[in-house]
């Protein structure tokens, strides 16, 4: 995890999963938060269950801080802002980025992640994110081919 440098401006929040279409939203974010000098904020949620088997803490932890940092590598530097952080949180991803959006200049969701559905429009996280999010809310649609 990598903390976020205090720079007096809220953050931008960007929730990744891995996927291909949180990538393209984690860029968006990225070019925003240089565009507007803010911090950005790259959150992967994880939760204690992994289908049916109940995983160790300590194993899911060290996975979901994979998942988070190979997203950020996936990151071109030259496309990083100044202030960036990263972390994974225990939660489900919904009421993570609901939460983080407490102090936040804006959260960055992708339309679905490794969970969508094709053809819908939105995944089940970003509308739960959306609707009760408190403050702007960036939904960046995924391609056909993602």
């Amino acid at each position: 995890m990598t903390t976020l440098p205090s720079s007096g401006k809220a953050p931008i929040v960007v929730g990744t999963d891995g996927s291909a279409s949180a990538d393209r939203a984690l860029r968006w974010a990225a070019q925003e938060a240089r565009v507007h000098e803010a911090p950005l904020e790259v959150i992967h949620a994880w939760e204690g269950i992994v289908g049916q088997v109940v995983s160790p803490d300590a194993e899911l932890e060290r996975r979901a801080r994979a998942v988070v940092e190979a997203a950020v590598a996936r990151l071109p530097a030259e496309e990083r802002p100044a202030g960036m952080g990263s972390k994974a949180v225990k939660g489900h991803a919904a009421a993570v980025l609901i939460e983080a959006s407490a102090g936040a200049a804006m959260v960055v969701v992708s339309s679905h992640g490794h969970g969508g559905f094709a053809g819908t429009l939105l995944g089940s996280v970003s509308q739960r994110v959306a609707t009760h999010a408190h403050c702007p809310v960036v939904i960046v649609r995924t391609s056909p081919t993602d």
